[in-house]
């Protein structure tokens, strides 16, 4: 038995930038947890990060990637870059099963175990089960409302929400 699915969404836009991600953690066809917390402040609160996967796995990225940052001064893309390269060549870090999106004031950022360090170029990017709804939604509302990056992110997430199984409306954001 292994715990599945999750919706984690970032969506930079005027100036500012939110993270999202639902609450639901589900095992096999059963809810089992419905306020889980994916989404976190790290960095002295200057870089918000969300996951995808085992949450032991991505408690320890987390920790990683906040060690990298560090090291670099809070340089993020040198922090993700050191990270993913870590994480694809390291025997034990191979087999972590957990993705994970990164976002400070300026970046946002796709890093994963297989060395992908992605920016992407509309500055919206999502993950997990309902991630691929979450970005098109959010695309459609940047591009078509005057609502703010909270509300979009917000927004986007209820209507993954509405359409994947694996996500429910129990939302944390963080905000930059």
């Amino acid at each position: 038995m292994k715990p599945h699915g999750t919706t984690i969404l970032a969506v930079r836009h005027n100036g500012k930038a939110a993270v999202a991600g639902d609450g639901q953690v589900t095992l096999n066809e059963t809810i089992i947890k419905h306020r889980a917390k994916k989404v976190r402040r790290i960095y002295d609160d200057h870089i918000i990060v969300g996951f995808a996967g085992a949450t032991a796995d991505a408690l320890n990225l987390y920790e990683r990637l906040e060690a990298k940052l560090e090291r670099y001064n809070g340089n993020l893309m040198r922090s993700a870059v050191e990270l993913a390269r870590d994480w694809r060549t390291d025997k034990y870090l191979r087999n972590l099963d957990a993705i994970m999106i990164a976002v400070d004031e300026k970046s946002i950022f796709l890093i994963s175990g297989s060395g992908d360090v992605i920016e992407p170029d509309e500055d919206i990017i999502g993950i997990g089960s309902g991630g691929s709804v979450a970005q098109a939604a959010a695309t459609a509302l940047v591009r078509h409302s005057a609502l703010d990056t909270k509300q979009i992110t917000e927004a986007a997430m209820k209507i993954a929400a509405s359409i994947c199984i694996y996500t429910n409306t129990d939302i944390t954001i963080e905000e930059i």
